[in-house]
């Protein structure tokens, strides 16, 4: 079962971060309220994850917990800047209609 957990997680981390939330107290347990997680849900959604994973038994986070966690960041930021650099690509989204070109 935490092998089909890892693939979800590293396919579909927003359905991996809901189906904690949903299924078990983890997301109860790391964040005081709603509003932090579901933001994490929205914009980094590996980022909570991997918060969610390395925060739940740790009383304080490692070297390697941050370093996770950072990796997590990373990952986030990949995919916006990949999602960035392709808007051409995109039907309506020529190089004359961004912002940067007047």
């Amino acid at each position: 079962m935490p092998c089909l957990f890892a693939m979800l997680g590293a396919v579909a981390p927003r359905l991996a971060v809901f189906v904690l939330w949903l299924f078990t107290p983890v997301v109860d347990r790391v964040f005081d309220g709603w509003v932090l997680p579901l933001l994490g849900l929205i914009f980094l959604p590996f980022t909570t994850l991997m918060y969610l994973l390395v925060a739940y038994d740790a009383g304080n986070i490692s070297f390697w917990g941050w370093l996770t966690i950072f990796l997590g960041v990373l990952i986030d930021l990949q995919g916006y800047f990949n999602a960035y650099s392709n808007r051409q690509s995109i039907p309506g989204m020529s190089a004359s209609t961004s912002a940067t070109s007047y």
